[in-house]
């Protein structure tokens, strides 16, 4: 027999930390965290995790100390880093917006274009990405990276920041004000280029991932199943939105079929009395944690 082969897969540390667990939990792998230990423990023996900052994770990646993980694509921007981006992952389609990489300044600030950052300071944690932005548009600034807190430097300690936000409420309540979007970004599962071309790297890599986005694919879905007379067949599905079609089966009862679908859970209210009306009996909801 030959040696066992290991995965050595980034789990990235901080806000992603928990929320990987749990989409790997709910694609069926457990992975456990101590609290000393930058070597979380996984159910899986081809698989060995390490615990990195989502900022370095590209780099890592890229040199090869990890064959892939889980980063955000502005990182891999940031790092400017050389990967296979094997597929992106959306967290949460349902709560989870991409995050925005913006140009902030004063609200008292003249500054309304990005022409009119000319020779000023711009404070930020990515300076990779302020510096290809600003040339994109043939603007010469002077970017200074900014070790946390960078809302609160402009107007004395720079004249326009480049920082991630969400809802932008953390910069309305320092008084600032977004002149442009610079960058939309969402999760990537990354791997590094030679272990991409390994066929077992790449066929565990490939396994893991449809997994993943079996989960995320069934996020905010649930099954919906229900008898109907054929009589009323036609009727019951023109109200059926579905993936593809929904699945009918032949009962015990000539006259009667089995419907199965899935739909989105928040439709399911104002659905199921609509499928009673038109004849559905014996309507279930049922979870569903993958669609792969």
């Amino acid at each position: 027999m030959g040696e066992r082969r290991t995965l050595k897969l980034g789990i990235p540390a901080g806000s992603l930390q928990e929320s990987t667990a749990e989409l790997f939990r709910r694609a069926g792998y457990e992975i456990r965290f101590s609290s000393r230990s930058y070597y979380p423990t996984i159910d899986d023996e081809e698989i060995e995790c390490l615990l990195i900052r989502a900022q370095e994770m590209a780099r890592y990646v890229e040199n090869g100390v990890i064959d892939a993980g889980l980063t955000g694509y502005d990182w891999i921007l940031e790092n400017r880093a050389d990967v296979e981006i094997v597929r992106e992952l959306i967290f949460s389609k349902v709560s989870r917006r991409p995050v925005r990489w913006v140009l902030a300044v004063p609200e008292s600030s003249p500054v309304r274009d990005v022409r009119d950052l000319q020779g000023l300071r711009i404070a930020t944690e990515v300076v990779n990405l302020t510096n290809d932005y600003l040339a994109r548009h043939g603007v010469a600034a002077k970017v200074e990276f900014s070790w946390g807190a960078t809302e609160v430097k402009p107007p004395k300690l720079a004249d326009a920041i480049v920082e991630v936000t969400e809802t932008g409420s953390s910069l309305r309540a320092n008084n600032l004000r977004i002149v442009e979007t610079i960058l939309e970004s969402t999760t990537r599962f990354i791997a590094n280029r030679r272990a991409w071309q390994d066929p077992w790297t790449r066929t565990k890599i490939e396994r893991i991932v449809l997994m993943l986005e079996g989960v995320l694919a069934a996020e905010g879905r649930v099954g919906l199943m229900m008898n109907v007379r054929r009589e009323d067949l036609a009727r019951v599905l023109l109200l059926l939105p579905a993936l593809q079609k929904p699945t009918v089966s032949s009962l015990t009862d000539a006259e009667w079929v089995a419907v199965n679908t899935i739909i989105e859970e928040k439709v399911v209210r104002e659905l199921a009395p609509m499928l009673r009306e038109s004849g559905a009996q014996g309507i279930v909801e049922y979870a569903i944690n993958k669609i792969v």
